[in-house]
């Protein structure tokens, strides 16, 4: 009896020991993935490990190049998104959205009608993404121009929007919407499936109106405000969280490299940097234009900061300020206005087409003066450029792009 009492105790201890060592051999496992940046498999993409090196950014020298805006920045910040890739994210600019989330952590942002002559932008989060975790808002649908921008950084970038212009209708006969309501030319989900970027929650397309949710994306109905009684119209509240998308991504093997092995950058083509080199006596201090002439809340105006040698952005009248992070005013070091041909409405829903696959005049705006040139962009996946008056490549100075895409015929004021 004794020694079947012991034989049992043995049993019962062994069985505590190899959960035990199965508990800790999980935990240690997962600390091992979560442990810091540098890892195979994504590990540059875990909130622990990053909290820990993103403690370290404040004191170290920026002397990293960004290889989409040509920005400074740390050792910590590039290994971050040395195991990314570019984040290309579609962000509405109603009146009654506004202020916006996380824009002034954007390299790159460009501006563009939707429809009736209201701005939607495409964010290009990739190196300013890198030094903390924050929310982009308000996510909304995409547009076949924000498509073909954001086909230019590398392979298969992650696209996040919600929703789309298509033809897709379950209570239509065969499922399709009837012909002209939405044209071919601007049929966002179409371009999306003949890319090869849909493949459900498998793909580079974050679509937040199909196979992209929670944490993710999220619908933030107090964004701007606490008061349980502050409402706001239910499209006006999708927000995207900066560290979980990278989360997803790398679940779906989108990191840096794909499951293939392919990297994003394999490729890519960046633009040329240069170091700020402000002029003396700055000869453009104040720009402005309209979209469209009857819709005043979408005016721009850009207004030249010497002492940062930086843009702000005015909308509507008002300082264009980021939500996220403090109301800081959105200032640029190089602010774009690329001349495009504007068509339409083409269809029944009032759907634009703007030619961004083209060529086209263009004013580069930096160190307190202006570049008047063109631009020119040959195919959906190739860079769009833009040269001088004597066709050499236009220098950008290092740090934010702001590119607004404004109608031909449009008069910019400066």
């Amino acid at each position: 009896m004794i020694k079947k009492l012991k034989s049992i105790n043995l049993m019962v201890l062994a069985g505590f020991l190899g959960l035990y060592l199965i508990s800790t051999g999980v935990s240690w496992a997962a600390f091992s993935y979560l442990g810091g940046i540098g890892t195979s498999g994504g590990g540059g993409n875990d909130l622990t490990g990053l909290a820990r090196e993103r403690a370290k950014i404040a004191e170290l020298p920026k002397d990293r190049e960004c290889p989409v805006n040509g920005g400074m920045f740390t050792k910590v910040e590039e290994d971050i998104w040395k195991e990314r890739r570019p984040l290309t994210v579609v962000i509405e600019n109603h009146l009654d959205a506004r202020p916006l989330s996380g824009l002034s952590r954007a390299d790159v942002v460009y501006e563009a009608i939707a429809e009736g002559g209201i701005t939607r932008l495409l964010g290009v989060f990739y190196c300013g993404a890198s030094s903390q975790d924050f929310k982009v808002a308000v996510i909304r649908s995409a547009r076949i121009h924000f498509i073909n921008w954001a086909a230019e950084y590398g392979n298969n970038p992650i696209f996040v929007h919600w929703g789309g212009a298509n033809t897709e209708c379950p209570t239509c006969p065969g499922g399709v919407k009837p012909k002209g309501t939405v044209a071919p030319e601007v049929d966002a989900y179409a371009a999306l499936y003949k890319l090869g970027w849909t493949n459900g929650i498998y793909g580079n397309d974050f679509d937040g109106a199909k196979a992209t949710g929670y944490p993710v994306l999220q619908r933030l109905a107090n964004r701007l405000s606490s008061d349980p009684d502050y409402t706001i119209a239910t499209e006006h509240t999708p927000a995207l969280f900066i560290d979980e998308a990278y989360k997803e991504a790398a679940k779906r093997e989108f990191a840096y490299k794909d499951e293939n092995g392919l990297a994003w950058d394999e490729g890519f083509e960046n633009w040329s940097f240069a170091d700020d080199a402000p002029v003396g006596s700055p000869e453009y201090e104040k720009i402005s234009f309209e979209f469209w002439s009857n819709k005043t809340d979408y005016d721009v105006a850009w207004e030249y900061d010497k002492a940062s040698n930086s843009y702000k952005r005015f909308n509507g009248g008002k300082a264009f300020v980021d939500w996220e992070f403090d109301n800081i005013q959105i200032a640029v070091k190089n602010m774009v206005v690329q001349f495009v041909g504007e068509r339409g409405p083409v269809d029944r829903e009032l759907h634009m087409f703007y030619e961004n696959i083209s060529d086209g005049d263009a004013l580069v705006f930096q160190n307190g003066t202006v570049i008047e040139g063109t631009w020119e962009k040959d195919a959906q996946l190739g860079k769009t450029k833009f040269y001088d008056e004597d066709g050499k490549e236009i220098r950008f100075v290092r740090g934010q792009i702001w590119i607004e895409a404004v109608p031909v015929g449009n008069d910019i004021v400066y």
